[in-house]
């Protein structure tokens, strides 16, 4: 998902879809410990989605505070 396609969501989509990663986080981390995890650049791409929806989160939540 790119940058653009997050900032066209709303906050409740955005938080759910953060929800979603985070939990898909822990399942690589859980199939990790396991040995079954056949693309370990998804660590860093997973990593990378959570703070690109977390910063556009706390930037709509800004701009919505300050109007």
């Amino acid at each position: 998902m790119s940058t653009k396609d997050i900032r066209e969501m709303s906050e409740a989509e955005i938080e759910k879809q953060l929800r979603d990663t985070r939990d898909a986080q822990v399942d690589l981390r859980m199939r990790k410990q396991t040995g079954q995890v056949e693309h370990p650049h998804q660590f860093k791409e997973m990593r990378r989605q959570i703070a690109r929806l977390e910063t556009i989160l706390k930037e709509k939540k800004l701009a919505s505070a300050s109007a």
